[in-house]
């Protein structure tokens, strides 16, 4: 075997290795996010649920969609909201 022959088997190793890595990160990364965005849809969905009583199908379908701006800034509402549609309300409900 060649010194360059040896050096790309090296490099290929090293690049497999840093790929490797890389995607256990994103993959670490990509998890957190999906917990903490389940995390949010589950205590606002309480909030609500205490709040307003139980949850029509509407809202079960907005907060099983909606991104995390729109479920932090529901978070937000619910504490002045006089109702479900007030909490609730923002471009993508309804």
């Amino acid at each position: 075997m060649t010194l360059a022959e040896k050096w790309m088997r090296q490099g290929r190793r090293e690049g497999r290795k840093q790929g490797l890595e890389e995607g256990r990160q994103e993959g670490r990364q990509e998890g957190r996010q999906e917990g903490r965005l389940e995390g949010l849809r589950r205590i606002l969905g309480k909030q609500l649920h205490l709040k307003f009583g139980a949850l029509d199908s509407a809202t079960v379908t907005w907060l099983q969609s909606a991104s995390e701006d729109a479920l932090e800034a529901a978070s937000e509402r619910i504490l002045s909201a006089a109702s479900l549609v007030d909490a609730v309300s923002d471009d993508s409900f309804r």
